[in-house]
């Protein structure tokens, strides 16, 4: 409802149409399939959140609109002018009380004669290309901190205009993939927050908005897969901020001094922990840290950091590299959930040609694929299913993966279902969980057929290979969909 005298120009949300829309899915070439899963997955609920709206933000009535502007809150550009117009002269005296705003920063003021209760103050940064990554930074931060506000305060809506302005430089096409996955990974996480977000785009801005919200914000498992192949290498972190360790230098609060202040090896190791560049860490002998690592001297937190830095490389060259080749066997796919609604994975053994592809590349797609997956509790389900020995994956390679990848793997690892195992097979999982890596043998369960895997897994719920069906009917006669629990899953 708009508050009472309000100007009729005021449009409110709840009468704009939705992102979805109007929106006729297009036919999926029958080549497509959904084995590999877009990092932003089709999701109904969120999508029903999302407004694209082509107009003046300082109009929309909603919860709260964002003004773009800089340091000291008196930029002249388009939006804030605008916003100034229809808030009244009560803004200008209240912004003058906030003492200004940092580069990446959020304040909140009241709406006063605007139909949005409140705005939100940010100010994007200044754009140069040999600075892009602290420019990424901060303009990803305008728009977590705008939404972390939001939350705060307990807002049902909220209007944004494109925080970048003209006259700030930053190109519009990379400025809105911050935008979108930024807001895409906050309604991942907190969702139940926010009802409507809505986008308020100009003329200029519109065709960009429209071109890369598909790859955000999929309206339909057919737009997901057409999408895929246009989503950027650098996809950010769980949260949606950049992560480029090749080009971060970190800062310690006390450099030189290791977090552990008993640990006491001088200069030349303490500096390995300002950043994760080879040029940054001024490391003068490798040799010397992987030395103190194995003597255990380091301390623990210390090589936590060094893990971190290790597989934060890894990821970077995952997104860089072309990994198609390796997509297009389907040994690795997302499909459903479990009973207890954790993603599925499936890994299908007989679809690894371990000694004809490159397995650094398939390590390398295992993280392409599992980074976004692993931040919440999942299940892996590996089909044995008709191996032999050509899709036997070596124990040092399985010892690599294990020893790369990042904690939350092992932490949100709930259950790893290993479908039609060998004794053979059975014999080496006990070697290597028992003397090779810790923490995984209790989560292994042999499943010896179908029947008993969709007591914890329904069948509508995992995408099985014709061939696995077909042995398993074979071996144990065709599944049905009325079983008693098993108690062995």
């Amino acid at each position: 409802m708009d508050p009472l005298g309000a100007p009729s120009q005021f449009v409110d949300v709840d009468s704009l149409p939705g992102w979805t829309d109007a929106y006729e899915p297009k036919q999926l070439d029958s080549r497509q399939t959904l084995d590999v899963r877009s990092p932003f997955p089709y999701r109904k609920d969120i999508n029903a959140k999302i407004i694209l709206w082509k107009g003046d933000v300082a109009l929309l009535n909603c919860t709260a609109i964002v003004n773009t502007s800089n340091e000291s809150l008196t930029d002249k550009n388009p939006v804030s002018e605008s916003i100034f117009m229809h808030a009244g002269p009560d803004l200008r005296e209240e912004l003058q009380k906030l003492k200004g705003c940092r580069t990446g920063e959020a304040k909140l003021t009241k709406g006063f004669n605007l139909a949005a209760r409140f705005i939100i103050h940010t100010v994007g940064p200044k754009y140069k290309s040999r600075y892009r990554t602290a420019a990424e930074s901060s303009l990803y931060s305008c728009y977590r901190n705008v939404l972390q506000l939001a939350k705060e305060q307990a807002m049902c809506s909220i209007g944004f205009c494109v925080i970048n302005s003209l006259k700030r430089c930053y190109p519009l096409e990379d400025a809105t993939h911050i935008a979108l996955r930024t807001v895409r990974r906050f309604l991942e996480i907190h969702g139940e927050t926010l009802e409507k977000v809505v986008f308020a785009v100009s003329d200029l801005e519109e065709a960009t908005y429209q071109k890369l919200l598909p790859l955000y914000f999929p309206r339909s498992l057919e737009e997901e897969i057409q999408s895929l192949p246009y989503l950027p290498a650098d996809i950010g972190n769980a949260e949606g901020e950049p992560v480029v360790p090749e080009r971060q230098i970190r800062i310690t609060e006390k450099p030189g001094v290791l977090d552990d202040a008993s640990d006491e090896e001088g200069l030349e190791a303490d500096l390995s922990f300002i950043g994760s560049h080879a040029f940054a860490r001024m490391e003068g002998d490798v040799d010397k840290q992987r030395r103190l690592i194995l003597q255990g001297q380091l301390s623990e937190a210390a090589l936590q950091k060094q893990h971190q830095r290790n597989y934060n490389r890894w990821l970077c060259q995952a997104r860089a590299e072309d990994l198609s080749d390796i997509a297009s066997l389907k040994a690795l796919y997302q499909t459903g959930v479990d009973n207890f609604g954790r993603t599925v994975m499936v890994v299908v053994g007989r679809n690894i040609p371990v000694t004809l592809i490159d397995m650094e590349k398939a390590l390398l797609y295992f993280i392409h694929v599992m980074d976004h997956i692993a931040v919440k509790e999942y299940v892996l389900v590996y089909f044995h299913t008709l191996t032999n020995d050509y899709n036997q994956l070596d124990s040092n390679f399985l010892k690599k993966l294990y020893d790369v990848v990042d904690a939350k793997y092992k932490r949100n690892l709930k259950a790893l279902y290993f479908v039609h195992p060998t004794f053979r097979s059975k014999v080496s999982a006990w070697f290597f969980t028992t003397f090779t890596v810790s923490g995984l043998k209790d989560k292994i369960h042999y499943v010896e057929s179908l029947q008993q895997l969709f007591t914890a897994i329904p069948p509508e719920q995992i995408d099985l290979p014709p061939f696995v069906l077909e042995y398993d009917a074979r071996e144990n006669g065709p599944y049905y969909s009325s079983y008693p629990p098993s108690p062995d899953l």
